[in-house]
């Protein structure tokens, strides 16, 4: 009886070790990277050649930049600059944090960049674009090539080809009594409301109209070492 315990329980051992490469497999690798100055791969200095996964932190310090080949898609952060990677059903998403981020995304490999503003993503399927975090409630938008949707809760925005927008939240008195508490926190005065609803909406101000100085930015964008490959296919 103790011997046939005892080869009961190296079976179970055995068994549950022959396991564990198969449950560490179930996470599927998202890219690689392909470019890395002064940049780190959560707290490990970013090499080019490293493999990328959900749930990764990337960062840059200033001066650095980091550059991803996830899928068709890239993905490139500038210098003092912080992202982590994960995914959904539907794309590969990166959720910036701080800094400037930039991506190149297909429809067979969508990519996509969630922000405080809503989630940026290219309207067709296919396109270029960057996110530069301003401040708490701010942010610019450039689309390179293709039109890009800024997705607040369900309410679609879309960018133009050509065009880098300022997205901003809106920030109104609230409706607390002007005799507040004594010891209320600052900043409890105001409120923010929703991003990108229909009022804020009509306030957002075009920086850099359709023309010559976008296509100047697009142009360095495809030629500096730290961007896309193939721009102009």
């Amino acid at each position: 009886m103790a011997r046939f315990a005892r080869a009961s329980l190296v079976a179970l051992v055995v068994a549950a070790l022959a396991a564990v490469p198969a449950f560490a497999g179930n996470e599927k690798p998202l890219g690689m990277v392909i470019q890395a100055e002064v940049a780190r791969l959560d707290n490990a200095r970013a090499v080019v050649g490293a493999t990328v996964y959900p749930g990764d932190a990337l960062a840059t310090d200033p001066g650095g930049s980091l550059r991803l080949k996830l899928g068709s898609g890239q993905l490139y952060l500038l210098g003092s600059t912080t992202a982590t990677l994960a995914q959904n059903p539907a794309a590969v998403h990166a959720v910036v944090n701080r800094g400037t981020v930039g991506f190149s995304t297909s429809a067979s490999d969508p990519l996509e960049l969630e922000t405080p503003l809503g989630i940026v993503r290219a309207s067709n399927g296919a396109g270029y674009g960057q996110v530069t975090l301003t401040g708490p409630g701010e942010m610019i938008v450039s689309a390179y090539r293709g039109d890009l949707i800024v997705d607040y809760n369900g309410e679609l925005h879309t960018i133009p080809e050509g065009k880098s927008v300022r997205v901003e939240k809106e920030m109104e008195p609230s409706a607390e009594p002007a005799a507040a508490p004594p010891q209320t926190p600052q900043g409890t005065g105001t409120q923010t409301k929703p991003a990108l609803n229909t009022k804020t909406a009509e306030k957002i101000a075009a920086v850099v109209v359709l023309g010559v100085v976008s296509w100047l930015i697009y142009e360095e964008l495809c030629e500096s070492s730290s961007k896309f490959e193939d721009c102009h296919n």
